[in-house]
């Protein structure tokens, strides 16, 4: 119970200090937006509009990864270049659990990002997106910011040996958006890119809210984006234990 309680107190407060900000608040919603407008445009132009609902939902989800790629992968970074970093190490608290509700809150902020693109693509282009199944549906959208939240604490465990965590973080923004098939379909992508799309948790995530939406069956996409979001946090908390007591033992936690 105190870690749950320690998860829940430290995603509120970040949660919070990221919906006051200007750069996490206002423009990862601002972003998607643009993304989503010109996709709609180029959709509209050489599709059907029974296209474009899937368009609508995939740049949705484009938000949850863009408010997360660059500030999750960037987190341990900030925390060195704050001076903070070594005294999160020496607290008696497991850095995993400090570090996994900083990832999670940036995921979380997509969540304005897929009400702000759903509601522009309603009201500007008139694109009725149909929920079939809206507790399956409600399921995928908790389960890809949270896969996303927990993929991002991998990246922030990975990039911290990197002066530019968050330049490899926005590296990462656009391949994601192919391999997990927000706009275009995985099966139009070449045959050696699926692997890398199934180990995405984002994919699975985007074939249950699809499913749900068009009245498919959502289940086994469900707990396979559950499945990797549990995967993610056990890796990223085996690997930044190691990571941790190798910088003791050489003396390279502060880079300052």
């Amino acid at each position: 119970m105190q870690t749950v309680k320690l998860l829940a107190f430290g995603w509120a407060l970040h949660f919070k200090m990221l919906s006051q900000s200007a750069f996490d608040g206002f423009l990862a919603i601002l972003w998607p937006l643009f993304f989503a407008t010109v996709a709609f445009f180029i959709y509209r132009h050489g599709s059907k509009e029974a296209a474009l609902a899937p368009v609508a939902l995939g740049a949705a989800v484009m938000g949850v990864w863009t408010a997360t790629s660059v500030s999750a992968s960037s987190a341990l970074q900030r925390e060195r270049r704050l001076g903070t970093l070594e005294l999160l190490v020496a607290a008696p608290t497991n850095l995993a659990f400090v570090l996994l509700p900083v990832t999670l809150a940036t995921s979380t902020i997509g969540l304005y990002c897929i009400v702000a693109t759903l509601l522009w693509a309603r009201f500007l282009f008139g694109i009725h997106v149909p929920i079939a199944h809206p507790f399956p549906f409600a399921l995928g959208i908790l389960g890809v910011v949270l896969t996303i939240g927990a993929l991002g604490f991998v990246m922030a465990v990975v990039f911290v040996r990197s002066r530019r965590a968050w330049a490899m973080g926005a590296l990462t923004e656009f391949p994601v958006w192919l391999l997990c098939g927000f706009l275009v379909p995985i099966s139009l992508l070449p045959e050696w890119t699926r692997p890398l799309s199934w180990a995405l948790g984002p994919t699975w995530g985007m074939r249950a809210i699809h499913a749900s939406a068009f009245g498919g069956t959502p289940w086994a996409d469900l707990a396979g984006c559950y499945a990797l979001a549990i995967g993610y946090v056990a890796v990223g908390g085996l690997l930044l234990g190691r990571m941790i007591d190798a910088a003791r033992r050489q003396a390279t936690l502060s880079l300052t």
